[in-house]
Parts: C-alpha cells; structure tokens; sequence
C-alpha cells in the first residue's frame, strides 16, 4: 500500500491501535481524519496533531453513518481509504445465559457497523485513482478467547467478509486489507499495562513496515503463529491456548460484566 498522499478515514481513531495508526499516517503526509464516540479523546488526538481533523460517528447507528459518510464525500473527495478500526470486547460467560445487550452492541459495533460503512462508501472509493479497505480484526478471530466469546466470534466475522469483499472488488481499484493484531498493550481488556501483551509502539512499528508490502493481511510476527492454527488440529490448539490463560488469569481479574472501548 502507498503510505503517503492519501485522504484516510479511521474509526476509533481517538485511543489504542486506531489513534496509533492515524498519528503515524499523519506524519506520513496524508489527511486524516479519525472518528469516535468520546469527545474528550477526539479533541486530544487532534490537538496533539495539528492538521488531521475529526468527526463524530456512532459506528451502531445506521442514521450517523449515512450522515458521517455524506459529509466525509462532500468534504474530502479524495477520500481514498477506510480503516475499519472501532470496536468494544466484552469479557463473556457462554456457558450461561449471555446477556443479550452484550451480543447485540458487540455484533452491531465490530461487525454490522463496518459493513454498513464500507457499504455506504464503497462507490466513491471506487472512482479513486487507487483506493484502499483497511478491517482490523484480530488474532482471536482465528483463536478464539473463551472468556470474550462474542468478541472473537465477530473478529471471525470480519475475517470472512474481508475474503468476500477483496473477491468482489478484484476487478476494481479497490484494495482491501485485514490487519490482524496480537494482543497489543490499549485500553481493550485494560491491557495498558499488561506485561504478556506487545507494547503499542513496537506493534506500530512492525505494522508499518508491512502496510508497505503487497500483503492482504497485515501481521507482525508474533501474530503468525496464531493465524496459522488454522486447520484440522485447531480445536486442540484453542482448548490448549485457552486452558493457559484460565490458569494465568485474564488482565487485572476482570470482572465478566466488564467493557472496555476501542473508539
């Protein structure tokens, strides 16, 4: 992908991964402008990068996202690229009763929002020169995490339709990219300060380098391992990767009804 002179669109570009990556496309010389919910941390992302602009979207409303995508057409026609970074993980329990506003709000947020999105400015990224569909996803939509059932099961999801979506837009301009981080050290299941997981700045780094490359996945080296379990030994794999994390126990104990937001 060409990293440079490029109008970018990322959501959840207010805190963790998503504000990472706009801060160094930023620097990079394209426009960006980033999204979110939180106020607060829109207004620090851009105060700490002059020139990269912001706009409130609420990835689980279709209503703000076909107005989010009419002022982005109208604004920055040369828009060309869309990361789909927003997402929320909820810490789960399937083997009881999940509780139905976690199921809903995860799909609609991680999954449902991000197709909607793209749907909405698919046409316009396609009368671009060239154009890109970044979806981040994760390694747990290959390895699922037990205790945040839901949240893997959409990364899964968006794993599948960025398959789908880089078949049907083979013959266009359009690129589409999966970017497939490890556990990185953000706010998602309070992982700031969590010693088994990648500090941020060397994720970044490591991503960078790889946005150059021709790749369709974006992945750093210590996510590899786990994207490659798929395949007909993967279930003892994730009963295994599983079973060592019931025993290290999840970042701070979290609680099962707890959120945390990545936008």
């Amino acid at each position: 992908m060409e990293l440079t002179g490029n109008t970018i669109f990322i959501t959840g570009g207010g805190s963790g991964i998503g504000r990472a990556l706009a801060e160094a496309l930023h620097q990079r010389g394209n426009k960006v402008i980033i999204s979110g919910r939180r106020k607060a941390n829109l207004a620090a992302t851009i105060e700490a990068n002059p020139g990269m602009d912001s706009i409130e979207l609420d990835i689980a409303d279709p209503a703000s996202i076909r107005r989010v995508s009419a002022e982005l057409i109208s604004r920055y026609p040369k828009l060309n690229v869309l990361i789909n970074n927003a997402g929320i993980m909820y810490v789960d329990e399937v083997a009881g009763n999940v509780d139905d506003e976690l199921i809903s709000s995860t799909i609609t947020t991680n999954l449902i929002g991000p197709i909607r999105l793209t749907g909405s400015l698919i046409e316009h990224l396609k009368k671009q020169e060239s154009a890109a569909v970044l979806n981040v996803s994760s390694v747990l939509g290959f390895v699922p995490m037990a205790i945040a059932a839901v949240y893997s099961s959409t990364k899964a999801a968006l794993h599948s339709y960025s398959q789908s979506l880089r078949f049907k837009l083979r013959k266009t301009r359009v690129r589409v990219l999966e970017v497939i981080p490890p556990w990185v050290r953000t706010e998602l299941l309070n992982s700031s300060e969590e010693s088994r997981a990648m500090p941020l700045d060397e994720f970044l780094m490591e991503t960078m380098e790889v946005l150059e490359t021709d790749a369709d996945e974006i992945m750093v080296a210590r996510a590899k391992f786990l994207r490659d379990q798929a395949g007909p030994n993967e279930s003892a794999f994730v009963n295994t990767f599983n079973e060592r994390f019931e025993l290290q126990g999840p970042p701070d104990a979290a609680p099962v009804q707890e959120i945390v937001s990545g936008d």
